[in-house]
């Protein structure tokens, strides 16, 4: 019989306290990510099967596809990629394999099945980022194994979904901006764009009526005309107000180029703050304050229904809201 590995083992090899070890495979704070990393990969490796989990369902392996737009490939775009790294890590916790393909532009015009759904490789399938609506229906009528989107949902489309909270993380930032003294608050996003930046406005929007704040139109300032069409340059309104709520960090960046162009400084003229906490090195001069989206938490979510969902177990069908939290950083000053 195989020796069952324990915290102490994997504390010996990589010369760390068993604490740590414990810190680390549970998520918990003081231990550093790339020391977490080396651990959850040396876990897999030797693996680690932690107390109270089934360990017959551990011993099964299944392959896990991860359907990702080759639109979200860009380098500023590399939420995406961070996302899908973090899914391959806990399906390897799960002695699980994720297979990656992408979606091509054409492919998705012309609505063609994927290689992973065409060849039967997998078990399941993760769509990863939002991808056309009729193009969801082909998945749903051709594919033979369950189906999870992950970071979106369509109410057209009745899928599970685990998404981070959007309302309420621009709920809480905008309030945050409250409390740093601003009152004249607007918004950046195309709500009409997606379900996403539509709860991100509706979040945004509550808070601006709790404080007794109208909204003005003129407040409401488009970063895309659709939701893979960025404007490369953002107008500004006539009337500045002293901060923006952004859809998220990418067009927060977008938006501080414009007002650096414009001769307003970031935060001591206007105050920005976005979502995502993520953003491509090197693409602002600013750190964003931002509501930050828990991947590690998202993934974790998705590929423990996705499994419940491969395996038959009962589970609970819909949305998955996954909380994130709040990142200070230097784009905002209190007034």
């Amino acid at each position: 019989m195989a020796k069952t590995v324990k915290m102490q083992d994997i504390a010996g090899r990589l010369g760390v306290s068993t604490m740590t070890v414990s810190k680390a495979l549970s998520g918990k704070s003081g231990v550093s990510e790339q020391t977490r990393q080396k651990i959850k990969q040396l876990a897999a490796e030797m693996g680690y099967i932690a107390p109270g989990t089934d360990k017959e369902d551990e011993k099964k392996s299944y392959n896990i596809g991860v359907l990702l737009s080759e639109y979200y490939t860009d380098q500023s775009t590399t939420f995406y990629w961070k996302l899908y790294q973090e899914i391959c890590t806990k399906a390897v916790e799960k002695n699980c394999f994720a297979m990656l393909e992408m979606l091509s532009t054409s492919d998705e015009a012309e609505r063609k099945t994927p290689k992973l759904l065409q060849e039967r490789k997998i078990d399941g399938l993760i769509i990863l980022g939002r991808v056309e609506s009729e193009y969801l229906r082909l998945l749903e009528q051709k594919s033979d194994v369950p189906i999870l989107y992950m970071d979106f949902y369509d109410t057209s489309v009745h899928e599970d979904s685990v998404v981070s909270n959007s309302f309420y993380g621009t709920y809480q930032i905008t309030n945050y901006l409250f409390e740093k003294g601003h009152k004249e608050i607007a918004f950046v996003g195309n709500m009409n764009s997606n379900m996403s930046i539509m709860d991100r406005y509706l979040g945004y929007q509550k808070s601006l009526l709790e404080h007794g704040k109208e909204i003005k139109n003129e407040w409401i300032v488009l970063d895309r005309n659709h939701e893979r069409d960025s404007y490369e340059q953002i107008t500004l309104p006539r009337q500045m107000p002293t901060a923006f709520v952004c859809n998220c960090d990418l067009t927060a960046s977008k938006l501080i180029k414009s007002l650096n162009e414009a001769n307003y400084r970031v935060p001591e003229d206007v105050s920005v703050v976005g979502y995502d906490d993520y953003i491509y090195s090197g693409l602002c001069n600013v750190g964003i304050t931002s509501y930050g989206v828990d991947m590690e938490r998202m993934a974790c979510k998705g590929i423990k229904l996705l499994l419940q969902k491969i395996t038959g177990k009962a589970y609970r069908k819909g949305l998955h809201v996954v909380e994130g939290y709040l990142v200070e950083r230097n784009s905002v000053q209190s007034i």
